[in-house]
């Protein structure tokens, strides 16, 4: 139960501060976001707020902002609909009930001849078996009903596609910001409460019963060599201890000024369906100010390398796709970390965070990328991609995506479970 609270915690915070990126950009812009969601699928709870739904939905698969101009639920009216009107004080349409009239007896039913709701606002027609035509003017947030539910109109003015090309980036790239920003956060309060861990292989703890204690470790020791290769860094140490399951190595340590020579035989372990080796010490953490303020904006720099890296491999096939988890083996991660305290559970989150905002950038259709980049088309080009293109090739990258997903749970399922 405290992973399944863990999980759905994390989840919830990631998605969160995505979807919130786009949400408040999109606002500064003065875009209509209608629907600001965590999660797809049936909703379990919503609220109205400032124009905005925000729901949260059954299925936790991710979240997203919709936002007038991107979405086909407002009604198109033709000539000769009959509609029905209710007006606000000052005389403009403030509901246009498009079904179910007689629900609304107040309503002025009108036959429609010609309606402008992008710019003009107004709405021209008849009355029923009237000759004179008449013109009504429609109030900026009026309302359509259709069966018995309310959708504000949304003016060009405030779609997506009336604005400037830099706030419609600026509002797409503020989600993956915002994750970047939340491992900063994160990294940052981890600093504060652990201190710094030091470049250098500089041990913390050293674990009882374990081969660095059988091989006299202490606290405050330095590795200099191991198996005669320098060891200039933690990464150091542990990549040459991870090569050696199960095999004495000969390590140099400085002590107090001295140096040590000492063997150790990294016990083997299991790991992501290999063995590695691990002697059991933990490295030293510092306690500088200077370091911890700036722990944040190192750790995701790092973290980006490292995952951007992967990404490459991934794209030039050093890396298989079963190296690739969803949410299947997240959660199982997850669990693994939770249970090694809370520390390392934040670390994992802030990890996961930047990995969020890094795979949203990427240039795949259906993505934040995908989608800044037909933006940096239209900047080259001097004019938009066609909607209806544009829109075919997102629905070929979220098809690719979805079909991505499906073969990487199927894997995690059979790696955990099968």
């Amino acid at each position: 139960m405290t992973t399944v609270i863990a999980f759905i915690l994390m989840f919830g915070l990631l998605v969160f501060v995505h979807e919130w990126g786009h949400l408040i950009f999109a606002k500064r812009a003065g875009m209509l976001a209608r629907e600001f969601a965590i999660g797809f699928g049936p909703k379990v709870f919503s609220f109205m707020k400032n124009e905005t739904l925000y729901t949260i939905r059954l299925i936790p698969a991710g979240g997203y902002v919709r936002v007038a101009g991107e979405d086909p639920e407002i009604i198109e009216l033709k000539p000769g609909h009959h509609i029905g009107l209710e007006f606000d004080e000052a005389g403009k349409v403030k509901k246009i009930i498009v079904n179910n009239k007689t629900k609304h007896p107040a309503a002025r039913i009108i036959e429609v001849e010609h309606a402008d709701l992008d710019h003009r606002l107004v709405i021209e027609g008849y009355e029923i078996d009237e000759d004179e035509k008449l013109f009504f003017e429609v109030d900026p947030k009026a309302l359509f009903v259709m069966d018995e539910k309310e959708t504000q109109i949304a003016p060009y003015d405030r779609q997506f596609a009336s604005k400037p090309k830099r706030q419609r980036a600026m509002q797409l790239f503020a989600g993956p910001m915002m994750n970047f920003v939340l491992a900063i956060v994160l990294f940052t309060i981890l600093g504060f409460i652990q201190g710094v861990p030091a470049e250098e292989a500089r041990f913390g703890e050293v674990q009882e019963n374990s081969p660095a204690s059988e091989a006299g470790f202490e606290p405050g020791d330095e590795v200099l060599q191991a198996e005669g290769e320098q060891v200039k860094t933690w990464e150091d140490f542990t990549m040459i201890v991870q090569d050696h399951p199960g095999e004495t190595m000969n390590v140099t340590l400085s002590r107090n000024g001295s140096t040590e020579e000492v063997e150790v035989t990294p016990r083997a372990i299991e790991a992501q369906d290999q063995t590695i080796g691990q002697v059991g010490v933990t490295r030293a953490f510092e306690d500088s100010f200077v370091k911890k303020l700036s722990f944040g904006f190192t750790q995701t720099y790092e973290w980006s390398t490292l995952i951007l890296t992967n990404l490459g491999k991934l794209v030039t096939g050093q890396f298989s796709i079963d190296m690739l988890s969803g949410p299947v083996g997240i959660y199982d991660a997850t669990d693994q970390v939770v249970k090694t305290g809370l520390t390392n559970f934040v670390m994992w989150t802030a990890v996961l965070s930047v990995n969020l905002g890094i795979v949203n950038l990427m240039p795949i259709p259906a993505l934040d990328g995908g989608r800044l980049l037909f933006i940096g088309v239209e900047l080259l080009r001097g004019k938009p991609v066609d909607p209806q293109k544009e829109g075919a090739i997102t629905f070929i990258g979220f098809a690719l995506l979805l079909l991505l997903m499906i073969v990487v749970t199927w894997n995690d399922i059979q790696r955990l479970f099968l």
